[in-house]
């Protein structure tokens, strides 16, 4: 395998460049004119379920960020380990792969969010055609980790009044508006293909040493790599109710990197660096 070593700084590739303005003026434009233009029900990732779902927000959703941390912590891993492969495999590649694997990431997050949020259409279609407190109950519990009193305080009485036309409206427009915040959640973010940046980088150089941050101790890109994997496969596994991280999406951006890799080995086309 040839080794290749390049400075932290001087001049990036064009892909690395442009890909990094793209998001940094998004970002900016986001946060100076965001709530005129809207532009995380436009570009964001939604669910197939939504109304807001657009055929092209696998795409889109990779240039909106969260906040200043989302945005900075995404594009310095990506210059970090981007720039490496971009000056070994060209910008045509580069910049194909980078978008094979976010694209990937957007689908593998819409199949895993597809699944509860039909779950959860389902428990209300037989809610409204037999609207027991017991599936009430079992709504509220499934589908919100902390309900406020007052949604408590609904199925406490509708538990005891279950015939109560008054109680029964308020149950429904209760099932309905969980289902609204659960289908309209957006997913925001190019972590998934600068997963897959980070675990191109680590098959190409698996024993390149690098210095972690946190703690500031040496580590080969392979060790790296799967540490991550692992980190985001548990997170996947054993969800925190807090979390509001595509877990998912960055495992499918390794995933799809992985294959893509894979493939070009297969055809030859990566011979020259294994």
């Amino acid at each position: 395998m040839k080794s290749y070593r390049a400075p932290l700084f001087g001049d990036l590739p064009p892909a690395i460049k442009m890909i990094l303005v793209a998001n940094i003026a998004v970002f900016l434009l986001d946060l100076a004119f965001g709530s005129q233009l809207n532009l995380t029900d436009v570009f964001a990732l939604h669910a197939p379920q939504s109304d807001l779902f657009r055929p092209m927000q696998v795409v889109t959703y990779m240039f909106l960020h969260g906040g200043v941390s989302h945005i900075f912590f995404n594009m310095f891993a990506f210059v970090v380990f981007g720039r490496v492969l971009e000056t070994v495999w060209g910008s045509k590649r580069f910049m194909l792969y980078y978008f094979v694997t976010g694209v990937g990431a957007a689908l593998i997050q819409m199949l895993v969010t597809y699944i509860p949020l039909d779950h959860l259409h389902q428990q209300i279609v037989a809610f409204r055609n037999t609207p027991d407190p017991d599936t009430l109950t079992l709504i509220v519990r499934e589908h919100l980790s902390h309900p406020r009193s007052w949604v408590n305080d609904l199925v406490m009485a509708f538990s005891e009044h279950p015939n109560d036309p008054q109680l029964m409206q308020a149950a429904y427009s209760l099932v309905e508006q969980i289902y609204k915040l659960k289908v309209d959640v957006p997913t925001v973010g190019a972590s998934g293909a600068v997963f897959g940046v980070l675990l191109a980088f680590g098959m190409m150089f698996p024993n390149v040493q690098l210095m972690l941050l946190f703690p500031p101790i040496p580590i080969k890109a392979k060790f790296l790599v799967i540490g991550y994997g692992l980190i985001e496969l548990f997170a996947c596994v054993m969800p925190q109710a807090s979390d509001n991280v595509a877990h998912f999406a960055h495992l499918g951006g390794m995933l799809f990197g992985f294959f893509l890799i894979r493939y070009w080995n297969k055809k030859g086309d990566l011979n020259q660096y294994f």
